[in-house]
């Protein structure tokens, strides 16, 4: 009787074997199959990104996409089709942290942030048809009306900057938004860094 061929030398004969072609050396199951420990259908050998969410979409490398290119996977951005080049959070925004903008309770830029801003007056120059909301935030400290008034301050002293690089003011739209939108906890001096913040929102 003829031996039965296993062409991959998985261990797992070519009749039984699901995955043929698996390369030397990688260990298999029952059915000749390459370990896929995030079932996202690539094999733990080709993974990349492993660990990767249920049902989230992945390349072939095993990668949830990206599509624009933030370093923030598409499941997780909450701000799609940031332009290229944009400094952005842990939730893909057009980020500027606050506390290198301003100094507490002051809507003056200082002037470590400066190159910040020249690299946002610089993408906005490259992508002419873009419009933007400037977005003030502030952290909890301090009556809401205060807050308010601070973040629009601070939004419009960005506008400011901005057109002052060349940039028309009509394709800039400053808001301010107070302490209604956190993106971290007020309860801890970190947190509420991580809300005073000028956020970018791509309008056009």
């Amino acid at each position: 009787m003829a031996s039965l061929l296993d062409s991959d030398g998985d261990g797992v004969v070519d009749e039984m074997d699901k995955c043929p072609n698996t390369p030397r050396g990688i260990t298999v199951d029952a059915r000749g199959c390459p370990p896929d420990s995030d079932g996202d259908g690539v094999p733990d050998y080709l993974d990349q990104c492993p660990g990767t969410p249920p049902g989230v979409a992945v390349d072939n490398s095993g990668c949830p996409f990206d599509s624009d290119g933030d370093g923030v996977a598409d499941y997780l951005d909450q701000c799609p089709n940031t332009p290229k080049g944009a400094t952005v959070n842990e939730a893909g925004c057009w980020s500027l942290q606050a506390t290198t903008l301003y100094d507490s309770n002051s809507s003056y830029i200082r002037t470590e942030a400066y190159p910040l801003l020249d690299e946002v007056a610089s993408i906005l120059e490259k992508n002419p048809e873009m419009e933007v909301e400037v977005q003030g935030h502030t952290d909890n400290r301090g009556t809401a009306k205060y807050n308010q008034w601070l973040s629009e301050k601070r939004a419009e002293k960005v506008k400011d900057y901005l057109v002052s690089k060349g940039i028309d003011p009509s394709r800039l739209e400053a808001k301010g938004y107070g302490l209604t939108q956190p993106v971290a906890s007020n309860a801890t001096e970190e947190g509420r860094a991580q809300n005073r913040r000028v956020e970018l929102k791509r309008l056009r």
